[in-house]
C-alpha cells in the first residue's frame, strides 16, 4: 500500500516535473542579454504593455494576481511601449501616474476605460480630465506629464524595449536575460509559468 501510494504521488509530481524540463530556449523564450540587470539577490521581473493593446488588458487580471503572489526576492514593474505617437502618449500618462504615486487608481481603469467603455483618451487633456474622476488633481498631472522626470521615464523605457528586443506586447523580461511572450509561451498563462521557471532558474544559478 506505502508503495503503491508513492508510485501514485511520483505519477501526480511527473507532469509538472516534465512541464518544466520540456520549456526550451529558443522555443518557449528566448535569450536576450547575458548577464542579470538587477541587484544581486533581487530577481527582477519586468511587463511590457500598452494600454490600448487588447492582449495587454486580457492579460492584466492574471499579471495582477501573479504580482501579488510573488516571492520576495522578486522585483517586479512595467514598462509602458511607445511605439508610435499615440502609444507615447499613453506611456507618459503610466510614467505621469507613477511619478505622482496615483497607478492604485489609474492603472486597471485606463484599461476598463479604453476596452469596456471605448473611451476615446488620446492625450494629456484628455487623460487628466478623465483621472480628475479618479481623484487625480488635473494641473498636477499635466505637469507631470511633461515632467523632467516622464521624460527621463520614457527614454530608459525605449532603452529597454530596444535592449529587449521587444517587437511585440505584452512581453516579459526576466533578470534581463530573458524574454517571454504568449506565442513562445503558448497562452497568457503559461507565459507565466515560463516566468516562474527562469526565476527559478535564475535562484539555481542559471542552471
Amino acid at each position: 500500500m506505502k508503495k503503491f501510494g508513492l508510485m501514485l504521488a511520483a505519477a501526480l509530481l511527473l507532469p509538472f516535473m516534465v512541464q518544466a524540463e520540456d520549456y526550451k530556449e529558443g522555443v518557449h523564450y528566448m535569450q536576450v542579454a547575458p548577464g542579470p540587470a538587477s541587484n544581486k539577490g533581487t530577481i527582477e521581473v519586468l511587463e511590457m504593455f500598452g494600454y490600448s493593446c487588447p492582449h495587454c488588458n486580457s492579460f492584466e487580471p492574471l499579471i495582477k494576481r501573479w504580482d501579488s503572489n510573488k516571492a520576495e526576492d522578486v522585483s517586479f514593474a512595467r514598462v509602458p511601449a511607445a511605439w508610435s505617437p499615440s502609444w507615447e502618449q499613453m506611456a507618459r500618462a503610466y510614467y505621469a501616474s507613477e511619478v505622482l504615486n496615483t497607478l492604485d487608481k489609474t492603472h486597471e481603469a485606463t484599461f476598463q476605460a479604453l476596452h469596456v467603455e471605448r473611451r476615446r483618451i488620446r492625450n494629456a487633456e484628455e487623460f487628466a480630465d478623465f483621472y480628475q474622476n479618479l481623484g487625480v488633481e488635473p494641473e498636477k498631472f499635466k505637469n507631470a506629464f511633461k515632467s523632467f522626470a516622464v521624460e527621463t521615464k520614457l527614454r530608459q523605457g525605449k532603452q529597454k524595449m530596444q535592449k529587449y528586443q521587444i517587437t511585440g506586447v505584452p512581453a516579459m523580461v526576466v533578470n534581463g536575460k530573458y524574454q517571454v511572450t504568449a506565442a513562445m509561451a503558448g497562452g497568457h498563462q503559461q507565459m507565466l509559468k515560463v516566468v516562474d521557471y527562469l526565476v527559478e532558474k535564475e535562484r539555481s544559478g542559471g542552471q
